[in-house]
This record gives structure tokens, C-alpha cells and sequence, in this order.
């Protein structure tokens, strides 16, 4: 299946009749000779024809989306954003300098759906690598909703960022609260730098009298040594108060291979939320994507 056909399948089992007969002219129009100025039109016109409400796909459809690109989830996708991707995907030039040229042209004067849409469709793009200027653009804008749909769900970020570009996205998501488990690719690129910037964050926030973001425990692995193992006994501490970061603490020795010292926490502790962390965290797996039993706007 093409990630045409994929995204078609999604929009029209949703569209009613009407939006559903606008975009499939709008994308039969794509898809034969236009200008850049109608295709962008297009792209910006669709929100008078299309809501901008969830896409709700079914798991069946996450994990189609999944093994078609790997990285790739669709769960957050509004419908609004799977139609302009779609007149995307309807391009039949997306692999030559004019595709490119046209979607740089909708860049100029996008709008914030807009450019969720824009960034969300990267990663099913050919020669994805061309619009990394562009993504680096969406990872250092102030609008969160354009940073999580350039950075998040996908796998575009771990494939073409450079080292300090990558460290610089994974510790913004720290540090504005966008759910760093969602950083496809992450668990595949911790690095002892990666570590010892969230080692030090952690002892920043500490000497504040702050709590430590929870998901910070995230960036560690076994790479940060003694230090991070330090660190995360700490936060595992019965003087913690803070219950959700003990919680990512459990999960964060598992992580770098302390499964003795957990243990004997596990012996030890009597709060059940935690307790029921460093249990799960000791029967594994312990990938990032466990985080998102700690994730607070999902509880």
C-alpha cells in the first residue's frame, strides 16, 4: 500500500458526502497541471470545506500507519491535517525540484493548521532529507501545536537531525511539557551528552527546589553512569514527595540495567503507585514507550 492509498482510506471513511466530493476534485486537480498559487489555494481553502476535529482512527489504522512507516503514528492527526496531507500525497512531482518548490511556496503563508499539516506529511515524503531546513524551522517555533506535529509521531526527526540538533529538540520537550515517549527514535539515540544535559537540568531543577520533569529519566539509558544511577535513586527516594517522578524514577534504573537496586527498593516501599512501577518496571519491557503509563493528560 502507497501512503497515498493510506491516507486516501482514512479520509474517505470519514468525509460526509460533500467535503468527500470536494476533495476528490481538489485532488484530482493536484494531481494533473496546476499552478503553484492554485495548489496553495487549495491547501487553504480546505478548512471551509473539511472540520477540524479529531481523525479518531481505529488501532486496526494506527497500526497500518506504523508498519507502513515505521515511527509513523497517525492518532493525533486531525481530519483537517489527513486532507491536506492527502492533497499533498496527490502530487505527482513530490519527488522532483517542482514538488519541492510548491510545498516551500505554501511555507511562505501558512498558517498554524497549516504548517501541522506541512510537517506531518515530511515523513511520507521522497527524498524527505530536502525539507530539513524546513523542519528545523517547526522544532524551534513558540507554537507547541507546530512543534509536537514537527517533532512528535514520527520518525523524521531521529532519521535527519544532527546530534546537537536532536539533543536541542529532545530537551525542549522537557522543558515545554510535550510528551517526550512520543519522540519516535528516542530510545535509538541516548548518548552520554544527551545524559549529562538532562543530569544537569535535574540537579538545575533540584537546587531551585523544583520537581524534576518526570519524562527527563527518559534521556538517560546506561549512558549516564554512576552520575544518572546517583541521580535516580534520589528520585526514588521515600523523602520524595513527588510521586509521579518516583514513578519514571522505577523505570529509569530498570532502564539503565539497576535491576538489583530495584529490588530492593521493591522490598522496601510501601506507596502502591510506586510499588506498581518498580514492579512493572522490573518484569520489562522498559522502551520508551512506557512512559505513556505515566503520561498526566492520559490518566
Amino acid at each position: 500500500m502507497s501512503t497515498y492509498i493510506f491516507v486516501r482510506r482514512l479520509i474517505e471513511e470519514r468525509l460526509e458526502r460533500r467535503p468527500l466530493e470536494w476533495f476528490r476534485a481538489s485532488a484530482k486537480e493536484v494531481g494533473e497541471s496546476l499552478t503553484d498559487a492554485r495548489f496553495s489555494q487549495l491547501f487553504a481553502v480546505a478548512s471551509r470545506h473539511v472540520k477540524n476535529v479529531p481523525l479518531g482512527p481505529t488501532a486496526e489504522e494506527i497500526a497500518a500507519g506504523s508498519k507502513l512507516v515505521e515511527g509513523l503514528s497517525v492518532e493525533r492527526w486531525s481530519l483537517l491535517e489527513a486532507v491536506r496531507v492527502g492533497l499533498i500525497l496527490s502530487r505527482g512531482d513530490l519527488a522532483e525540484e517542482s514538488g519541492a518548490v510548491a510545498l516551500s511556496e505554501i511555507f511562505r503563508y501558512a498558517d498554524e493548521g497549516e504548517l501541522c499539516a506541512l510537517y506531518r506529511s515530511f515523513a511520507l515524503l521522497p527524498e524527505a532529507h530536502r525539507f530539513l531546513w524546513q523542519a528545523g524551522e517547526g522544532c524551534r517555533t513558540n507554537m507547541k501545536t507546530v512543534f509536537e506535529a514537527t517533532a512528535l509521531d514520527t520518525p523524521y526527526p531521529a532519521q535527519h537531525f544532527e546530534d546537537p540538533a536532536w539533543r536541542q529538540v529532545v530537551i525542549k520537550c522537557i522543558f515545554i511539557e510535550s510528551p517526550l515517549w512520543r519522540l519516535q527514535g528516542l530510545d535509538g539515540r541516548l548518548s552520554p551528552e544527551l545524559a549529562r544535559m538532562a543530569l544537569d537540568l535535574a540537579d538545575e531543577r533540584r537546587s531551585a527546589g523544583r520537581d524534576v520533569q518526570h519524562e527527563l529519566w527518559l534521556c538517560l539509558g546506561a549512558e549516564g553512569g554512576k552520575r544518572a544511577v546517583k541521580s535516580l535513586e534520589l528520585e526514588l527516594s521515600a523523602d520524595n514527595p513527588n510521586t509521579l517522578g518516583r514513578r519514571a524514577a522505577a523505570y529509569g534504573l530498570a532502564r539503565a540495567g539497576k535491576e538489583r537496586l530495584l529490588r530492593k527498593r521493591a522490598d522496601a516501599d510501601d506507596v502502591p503507585l510506586v510499588l506498581e512501577a518498580i514492579r512493572d518496571a522490573l518484569a520489562g519491557p522498559t522502551d520508551q514507550s512506557v512512559f505513556r503509563r505515566l503520561d498526566p493528560h492520559l490518566a
